[in-house]
């Protein structure tokens, strides 16, 4: 099977091989990257993130299937914690969409963090452009629910929804930091809960201080999403916010950056392969120490020429 040829012919099953390629780092997988990216750039990319428990994969649920009420096709990237055993991505949350797998216009894909700290997969981006490339309409990046450190999101969505419930402890606290300080928009699931409409004021109160705000005072929508409620005034403050990043340039902007951040994730990554494998596989950083250690050489010298030679190849 060409996997490039058929993942833009609408394969599905060449869509969930290219996937696979490039999250296990198959020599083919920059091919195909390569061949598809030049159809890549049509997919809105939403990204949705908060702490566990938030409620993150059943909002994801019944955000797609709004989407696909409204005729559109949906890619899931469900960014799970990795088995330990495995390395593989634990299925949590495609068990909780299980429905959705049988909708031909809805692609799930569950993907470990394989030790991201960001609360993303490296190779989530790549993921996304295949999906993007295959056709879909929106493509939803639910992230592994880690807490604040879930900040990689915006490297990835055009939009961020930091989701959030009441009741997790010091409001304030997590207000101060981390992933609220990220988001385009909120949402406040599990609205029934006690403690909704202070959560409310309480993200209010943070925004009316933040000194960078700009025209786009990011909404905050109360849901229930178990019982479907105040979807659908979700999806419009969503397709709001599109409308103002697209309306300004800022769309334009945030994928360029992207652009620029994933070049440079490559470049990083093709020089940490160069070193694990030439380097340190090898023995010769071994050697190095001991020439290091015994004051034959220092490793200003020896990361110098190190350098030289990666310019050379």
């Amino acid at each position: 099977m060409d996997i490039a040829k058929e993942l833009l012919k609408g394969n599905r099953l060449a869509l969930s091989k290219a996937i696979t390629a490039i999250e296990n780092e198959y020599p083919e997988a920059t091919e195909i990257m390569k061949e598809i990216y030049p159809h890549t750039g049509h997919a809105y990319v939403l990204g949705i993130t908060g702490p566990p428990g938030a409620g993150k994969s059943t909002l994801t649920d019944k955000i797609t299937r709004a989407y696909r009420a409204q005729g559109k096709t949906v890619g899931i990237v469900a960014v799970d914690p990795t088995s330990p055993f495995t390395g593989g991505a634990i299925l949590g949350d495609r068990i909780r969409m299980n429905e959705l797998t049988l909708d031909a216009g809805v692609f799930i894909r569950s993907m470990g963090t394989r030790g991201s700290l960001g609360g993303l997969s490296h190779k989530t981006a790549d993921a996304v452009k295949a999906m993007d490339a295959f056709g879909k309409d929106i493509i939803i990046v639910e992230t592994v629910g880690v807490g604040q450190s879930e900040v990689d999101i915006v490297k990835a969505a055009d939009t961020t929804m930091v989701v959030l419930i009441p009741g997790m402890g010091d409001d304030i606290q997590a207000i101060k930091a981390g992933i609220l300080e990220i988001g385009d928009l909120y949402c406040i699931n599990k609205s029934d809960l006690d403690g909704a409409d202070k959560l409310v004021r309480e993200i209010n109160m943070m925004l009316d201080l933040d000194s960078f705000m700009t025209d786009w005072r990011p909404p905050i929508t109360k849901v229930i999403a178990s019982q479907n409620e105040g979807i659908e005034d979700l999806i419009g403050t969503v397709e709001k916010h599109r409308a103002y990043i697209e309306g300004n340039g800022e769309l334009t902007r945030r994928r360029t950056k992207r652009t620029r951040d994933e070049m440079l994730d490559i470049l990083n990554s093709g020089i940490n392969n160069f070193v694990q494998g030439q380097i340190v596989d090898s023995g010769r950083l071994d050697e190095y120490v001991e020439k290091i250690r015994a004051h034959d050489t220092d490793p200003y010298t020896v990361v110098g020429g190190l350098m030289d030679e990666m310019l050379k190849k």
